[in-house]
C-alpha cells in the first residue's frame, strides 16, 4: 500500500515537473534601439500574444547597438534585433549575420518597408525623421530668426546655439550626415558639415538628446527627429518642429533574427508579430509612418505631409559607406563631441 502510495507520488511529481518544464518561459535576447520609455509598452503587448515568450531588452543608440553585434559577429549574443536602423541591417546582411526569414503577413507591408531578397532578412517597421527642433522661447530671447533650410543652420547668427547627434553613436546622427552627402553632393556635404561644425556647441551621442535638450532651454536649436519633437512639444516644451525645405533625411526602425540563435522558433514568432497590424497600429502610437499600409492616423504635434518631406534616400550608398562616412565625420569634427557616460 505504502509503496503504490509513493509511485503514485512521484508520478504525480514527474508530472508536474515536466508541466512547468514545457510551460516555462523561452527568453529571447533582443538588441534594441527604441527609444527607452517605449520598451515596456512594446514587450508587454507581445506578450498579449505570446506570453510564454520573454523579452531581456538590451538597448542603446543605434551606432553603440550597431558596433556591439559587429564586435560579437563570432559569437552573437542576441537572438533577435528589433528596432534597429535598416541601413545597420544592412550592413549586418552583408556580413552574413542575418538569418533569412519571411514573417506571416510579410506581403501586406509596403514593399520599401522589406528587404528585397525573397525570403527576406530584415523588414520595416515605421519611419522617423529628421528635424530640427527650435526651442522658440530661447531663439527670441537671443534674437535668432526661425531657421528654414539646413543651409540657414551655417549661418554667423547662430555660431555656438545648435546642437545635433554624433553620427558615430546616434542613427539619426547618420542619417543626417548620409542625407546630407545624397542631398548637396560628396563636395558639397562635407563643405556643408564643415560651416556648420562652426556653429555647433557640441555633439550628443543621442538622437533625441538635442531636440529633448531644446526642449528644456539648454540649446535653443536641436537637429534631431520629428518624433521626438512632438513628443518633447506634447509635454508643453516651447518647441517648433521645422521641416528643412531641401528634404529630409530619413531611416525606418526595422527587425531581423540572427543568424545562429539557439531560439529560432521564438525568434519568428516575434518577427511575425513585428509584421503584425497590431504590432503597426502600436508604432504609430509615436510615428506617423508606419509599414503596414492604411493603419497610420495623424500624432498629435507631428508635422502635417511629412511624407512630401522625405528625400529620396539611398538606403544602399548608406549602408556600403557607413565605416567610410564615420571615419571622415570623427577625423573632422569629433573634438567637439560630448563626454561619453
Amino acid at each position: 500500500m505504502k509503496r503504490r502510495y509513493l509511485h503514485s507520488m512521484l508520478a504525480a511529481v514527474a508530472v508536474t515537473v515536466l508541466a512547468s518544464q514545457s510551460w516555462a518561459a523561452t527568453t529571447l535576447t533582443v538588441y534594441t534601439a527604441i527609444e527607452a520609455d517605449d520598451l515596456k509598452r512594446y514587450a508587454a503587448e507581445f506578450n498579449k500574444y505570446y506570453p510564454d515568450i520573454e523579452i531581456k531588452w538590451v538597448r542603446d543608440s543605434t551606432g553603440i547597438v550597431t558596433a556591439k553585434l559587429l564586435a560579437e559577429k563570432n559569437n552573437p549574443q542576441a537572438d533577435v534585433v528589433w528596432g534597429l536602423a535598416a541601413t545597420s541591417l544592412m550592413l549586418l546582411k552583408a556580413e552574413g549575420m542575418t538569418q533569412a526569414y519571411k514573417p506571416k503577413g510579410v506581403e501586406q507591408l509596403d514593399k520599401k518597408f522589406v528587404d528585397g531578397e525573397d525570403p527576406p532578412h530584415w523588414t520595416g517597421m515605421d519611419a522617423w525623421v529628421a528635424a530640427i527642433c527650435v526651442n522658440t522661447v530661447e531663439a527670441k530671447k537671443l534674437n535668432l530668426p526661425m531657421p528654414t533650410s539646413w543651409k540657414d543652420l551655417t549661418k554667423p547668427v547662430y555660431k555656438g546655439h545648435v546642437v545635433m547627434p554624433n553620427p558615430n553613436s546616434s542613427g539619426t546622427g547618420f542619417l543626417d550626415v548620409s542625407s546630407w552627402l545624397q542631398m548637396f553632393g560628396e563636395e558639397g556635404g562635407w563643405q556643408f558639415m564643415d560651416s556648420l561644425h562652426q556653429n555647433i556647441a557640441w555633439y550628443t551621442h543621442s538622437g533625441s538628446k538635442p531636440c529633448r535638450q531644446a526642449g528644456s532651454g539648454e540649446t535653443p536649436i536641436g537637429v534631431s527627429f520629428a518624433y521626438r519633437g512632438a513628443k518633447v512639444k506634447n509635454k508643453g516644451a516651447p518647441v517648433e518642429i521645422v521641416m528643412p525645405a531641401e528634404g529630409a533625411g530619413w531611416d525606418m526602425e526595422a527587425t531581423t533574427i540572427i543568424k545562429g540563435t539557439k531560439n529560432l522558433e521564438a525568434a519568428k514568432k516575434l518577427v511575425d508579430f513585428s509584421v503584425s497590424k497590431e504590432a503597426n497600429q502600436m508604432y504609430n502610437s509615436v510615428y506617423a509612418v508606419v509599414a503596414y499600409p492604411g493603419v497610420a492616423q495623424p500624432v498629435k504635434n507631428y508635422p502635417e505631409n511629412i511624407g512630401a518631406k522625405m528625400m529620396n534616400n539611398d538606403f544602399q550608398f548608406a549602408a556600403d559607406n557607413r565605416k567610410r562616412i564615420l571615419k571622415e565625420w570623427q577625423r573632422r569634427y569629433d573634438s567637439k563631441s560630448e563626454p561619453k557616460s
